[in-house]
């Protein structure tokens, strides 16, 4: 069994990473303390799947991405919380808080980020950082909608820059992406405030609330076609 690298040989490592001066026994180590996230992943997957909830996710964090983050935010590899990460996709904002309060019961510990109230480049969700057994996971809770603007983003990162998921690359897609980002949030904030308000009544008159409903929807399927489409003119 490969022995435990100590916090200050981990930050070492980083720091060579990120000056672009590591050895391969670094890379080899590196790979390591990666594998070693395997079994948490995992176990956090599987609770995930158990609660019925449309999942996706990584084991490890790439060493390039591992390099850009240390690079880019200049933290330390010991405290990086998203070597090891999973993503929930639900529908909507109120569904996103009823799994975010849930998740939130069965860890109750977990350090919360809420990227709807302070987005990053636009991009919107909220994090859940968790400990399982001694390791750290991130869990990515996106609505639909969220989900779309940050596979966009990935895509667009992948054909044209790759720091367009940093809030970088042209600035023209960087102004294109913040208003498709800020469109997605106000819909989704009005689709909220008529959830709620359609709660509290019991019988819709006239079938009127029903119609508002049908253009929220068709709205939300022109949200999506628009980040598609945006994808289709740089391939």
């Amino acid at each position: 069994m490969p022995k435990k690298l100590t916090i200050s040989q981990l930050n070492k490592i980083g720091e060579r990473l990120r000056k672009g001066s590591e050895s391969e026994e670094d890379l080899r180590l590196l790979d390591e303390f990666r594998l070693s996230f395997g079994p948490a992943y995992q176990q956090t997957f599987d609770v995930l799947n158990a609660l019925g909830l449309k999942t996706g996710g990584r084991e490890g964090k790439t060493t390039e991405s591992i390099r850009a983050k240390l690079v880019r935010e200049g933290t330390r590899l010991s405290k990086m919380q998203d070597i090891a990460g999973c993503r929930v996709e639900v529908d909507h904002l109120i569904q996103q808080d009823l799994v975010v309060s849930d998740l939130k019961a069965r860890w109750p510990q977990a350090r919360i980020y809420d990227r709807r109230v302070t987005p990053s480049s636009g991009y919107r969700a909220v994090h859940l950082v968790v400990e399982v057994d001694g390791h750290l996971v991130e869990i990515q809770v996106r609505t639909s909608l969220q989900h779309i603007w940050a596979s966009t983003t990935e895509k667009l990162s992948d054909v044209l820059d790759s720091q367009i998921k940093y809030g970088g690359g042209p600035e023209i897609l960087r102004k294109h992406l913040q208003v498709f980002s800020d469109a997605i949030a106000e819909f989704e904030s009005i689709e909220k405030e008529y959830s709620e308000v359609l709660g509290q009544i019991s019988e819709p008159e006239g079938g009127r609330l029903q119609q508002i409903s049908a253009k929220l929807d068709a709205q939300k399927l022109r949200l999506k076609s628009l980040c598609e489409k945006l994808i289709m003119t740089v391939q």
